[in-house]
């Protein structure tokens, strides 16, 4: 049954991305949108103002779009308000960091279970640099301890699960900014359409509904992530203060080209994405994470090495399938041990926690951890040699 009630979004997370990305759209689409936010003075600041102005650069000029109709739920100190929100939204976004999302499952598992099941369901697409991010919190929101099992047999009718895939820079902000938001006129937000068989999908201007994920979010993750993370450590090693700056050194500009030639030869090959489409997508890239206007340091780009050394992250993921199938992957592993030299930097914690684990752990115990390789993998010695090499510098210092 459809509400004859303006449409509603509870969007979870009031960053940045959140406000100049999601909530624009969301906005744009004639949504009312509740931000659920931990911060106070975020909360405080999205009740007060009744609006605020997304700013969107290009080589073209700038463009400003000026945002309105949301509120904000602290959703640490008023749950049972937020619960009726999600209850009754026709969509639920996040945008809050793929470790966030187990934090934020229980109060959308209370929303989704009070909700009644004569609505549409409502839309849960999160909007995160992960693959199978909405996946990952549909299963802690169905887990025992959020959801009676009893409900997971009609659950379908309460909630719709979309994966997605969303792509935009957006740099640090001026101090002063306040609400306004500054990010690259391009952008990605691609969704899969297969969820959404009983029901049409979301009216939301922006996204490309799509019936197969899998190759634009990789292909994002392994050229645009993967792109903008070796500029940054590389450039951090090199002591330059912005990715702008370092792909100013024709030597970084070259570990970048090479690391995306590499994941180039991956994407075509098992996507059968087309060689010159994808050599076309990689120097738009390289345009893109260019951009003077959106300089950004190479610390918080940088940040989280332990996340983006992971598994199925922007350098092991196409690194390990690559050594599997023979090719070479040796630019990703030097961008690789960039990262892993991405330590004891002020303000980021997961990099003082990979110096801790570098100094007290045996190089093959570091790779099992950090990146979840297996001694089976052929790439598993070469990480290792990496991890032995950076810990001897480390002992030298």
């Amino acid at each position: 049954m459809e509400r004859n009630t303006p449409k509603k979004a509870v969007h979870f997370g009031a960053g940045n991305i959140g406000r100049g990305f999601v909530a624009c759209f969301l906005h744009e689409s004639g949504y009312e949108v509740i931000f659920a936010e931990v911060n106070d003075a975020t909360v405080n600041k999205l009740n007060t103002h009744k609006s605020y102005k997304v700013i969107e650069v290009g080589a073209d000029g700038t463009t400003e779009k000026i945002i309105t109709n949301y509120r904000a739920i602290n959703s640490r100190t008023n749950e049972a308000a937020l619960v009726e929100e999600i209850a009754t939204a026709d969509v639920v976004t996040c945008s809050v960091g793929p470790n966030i999302l187990k934090f934020i499952a229980p109060v959308i598992a209370k929303g989704l279970a009070a909700r009644s099941t004569d609505l549409t369901p409502a839309a849960v697409i999160a909007c995160e640099n992960a693959i199978g991010a909405t996946d990952t919190l549909a299963e802690f929101i169905k887990s025992p301890e959020n959801t009676d099992p009893a409900l997971l047999e009609d659950y379908d009718n309460r909630a719709t699960f979309a994966n997605s895939a969303i792509d935009r820079i957006v740099p640090a902000q001026d101090p002063d900014a306040g609400l306004d938001v500054k990010l690259e006129k391009f952008y990605e937000w691609v969704v899969e359409k297969t969820p959404f068989k009983k029901w049409a999908v979301p009216d939301i201007k922006g996204i490309k509904w799509v019936d197969n994920l899998q190759p634009f979010i990789e292909r994002k993750l392994y050229t645009v992530n993967t792109g903008h993370a070796t500029a940054a450590y590389y450039g951090y090693t090199r002591r330059k203060s912005t990715v702008y700056d370092a792909l100013q050194d024709k030597d970084i500009r070259e570990e970048v080209k090479n690391a995306l030639k590499e994941t180039a030869d991956l994407i075509t090959e098992k996507h059968g994405i087309d060689e010159e489409e994808q050599k076309q997508y990689v120097d738009k890239i390289v345009r893109r994470i260019s951009n003077p206007h959106l300089e950004d340091a190479v610390e918080r780009v940088g940040r989280a090495p332990l996340r983006k050394l992971s598994r199925k992250e922007r350098f092991i993921g196409p690194a390990a399938e690559l050594a599997e199938h023979g090719k070479d992957c040796s630019a990703l592993l030097d961008a690789a041990e960039m990262a892993f030299r991405f330590q004891n930097v002020e303000g980021d914690e997961e990099s003082f926690e990979l110096a801790k684990i570098m100094k007290e752990k045996k190089p093959e115990e570091v790779v099992q951890q950090v990146c979840g390789l297996q001694p089976s993998e052929k790439l598993y010695p070469q990480v290792v040699n990496i991890v032995k090499r950076v810990q001897a510098d480390s002992n030298e210092e």
